[in-house]
């Protein structure tokens, strides 16, 4: 217990509301404590007189007992005002402090764990954003408050979120992680005004009135890669539960940012081509059939380097990869945001085409390979073309019936000379038997 109390921080504050509470207690038990002295005085002294009656009258008796009580008064005064006084509102200061503490402990527990009960229900980093600005709201309900997060370079902070309370952020002038004070340091920091000399060079070039400032870093894996930003009246800095609260929000965005980039990170290599970035087989498949699911017709066409194998053998592997990734990179440049663009496998790639006519499809392609040739002639691999087939999809087709088509598609332009873009015949229409009809 007295480790605790040495480790406790009694303010001002606690003293002053110990000596509010103690003080008049005392003065309540002070005048009968001198009456009763007084009382015990004077029958003190008459039975003295009584017993002993010639050494002085009732008038000497009544002069005896108003100077004991003249001394004791002082006395007793003292004693309580410097020493049972002292002692009782210093026990009750340290009595306040530790009920201060458990309360802002209690409180921390509540904030912790609400707050993870809400980043573990946001199964994005929009939810976790949106649970930023509302927490912020609850714990600086009167300042204006953001979270600035690094991009993915780590070279540029941009403002992720911001206080619900307030109509606009602070505005913090700082663009890259480097140039935080409080970043670079990693570790929370107030700032009294930002026209001090020794105020944050950022607080100081920053737009408006002079103001006070805090600033909590995020860290995700010791990593900093954001920081809490407030202001606030000058002068008036947060008080210390505050700046807790603050630094309790840091590190539960930090963590659930950790968490949920490392999810992504594993979901997108699970459903992309480590080579290409492009999506994987897998995942083609799975969009197609969303695509089923919505009622919504496509094109797919099937694409192949031409003469890959010759490639490869000839320039080796590491040239045939950069070919590889060019016409996957062409591939992203060329076709609409919304396209699927998939790596089938080996030098094969598959596009997936949505609410399109075959020839709308088909101009696309041939856009593919006028840029290929663009790209090629920059001289950072051999030169090559590509072929594709292209082949129609409804919403009731079989996707592995798609696919053979459009491959048969890619056989024909191949066998045609390559370097160009073939369409699969129309499926064959169902044999209906009829009956009764000559």
């Amino acid at each position: 217990m007295e480790k605790d109390d040495r480790q406790l921080e009694i303010t001002e504050q606690d003293c002053a509301d110990a000596r509010a509470l103690v003080i008049p207690m005392f003065r309540r038990a002070h005048t009968p404590v001198l009456l009763l002295i007084g009382i015990v005085s004077v029958a003190a002294t008459s039975l003295q007189q009584s017993l002993a009656p010639d050494l002085s009258g009732f008038p000497a008796s009544l002069l005896t007992a108003g100077l004991l009580v003249a001394i004791v008064a002082p006395v007793s005064w003292v004693t309580l005002r410097y020493g049972i006084l002292r002692g009782a509102v210093g026990v009750r200061a340290t009595s306040l402090a530790r009920q201060r503490q458990l309360e802002r402990d209690q409180a921390r527990r509540e904030l912790e764990q609400r707050l993870a009960r809400a980043f573990e229900m946001a199964d994005s980093e929009e939810t976790a954003l949106d649970v930023v600005g509302r927490a912020l709201e609850l714990i600086v309900p009167d300042r204006a408050a953001e979270l600035l997060l690094a991009d993915h370079s780590h070279a540029h902070f941009e403002a992720a979120a911001v206080s619900t309370a307030s109509a606009a952020a602070p505005g913090c002038p700082v663009d890259a992680p480097d140039r935080c004070v409080a970043a670079r340091r990693a570790q929370p920091m107030q700032f009294t005004s930002s026209g001090n000399l020794d105020a944050c060079p950022e607080l100081q070039r920053g737009a408006g009135d002079p103001c006070a400032a805090c600033c909590v870093p995020v860290s995700i894996v010791g990593r900093t890669v954001g920081v809490l930003h407030t202001t606030g009246p000058e002068g008036e800095l947060l008080d210390a539960p505050t700046v807790a609260a603050l630094a309790t929000l840091a590190d539960e965005i930090g963590g659930r940012l950790g968490m949920l980039r490392v999810m992504a990170e594993t979901q997108l290599q699970a459903a992309t081509d480590a080579l290409t970035g492009l999506l994987n087989r897998r995942s083609l498949g799975n969009q197609l059939r969303i695509l089923q699911e919505q009622g919504r017709t496509f094109v797919l066409a099937m694409g192949d380097l031409d003469r890959f194998k010759a490639l490869n053998d000839t320039h080796g592997q590491d040239t045939g990869d950069r070919a590889l990734r060019l016409f996957a990179d062409t591939l992203r440049r060329s076709m609409r945001p919304d396209d699927l663009v998939c790596r089938w496998g080996g030098e094969e790639f598959a596009i997936a085409m949505a609410d399109i006519s075959m020839p709308g499809a088909v101009a696309a392609l041939e856009r593919v390979r006028e840029q290929l040739a663009l790209a090629v002639d920059q001289g950072t691999v051999p030169r090559f073309t590509a072929s594709f087939g292209v082949s129609g999809g409804a919403p009731d087709d079989d996707i592995d019936d798609v696919v053979a088509r459009a491959d048969a598609a890619l056989r024909e332009a191949k066998d045609a000379g390559r370097n160009r873009v073939t369409t699969a015949a129309p499926a064959a229409l169902p044999v209906v038997e009829t009956k009764g009809v000559s």
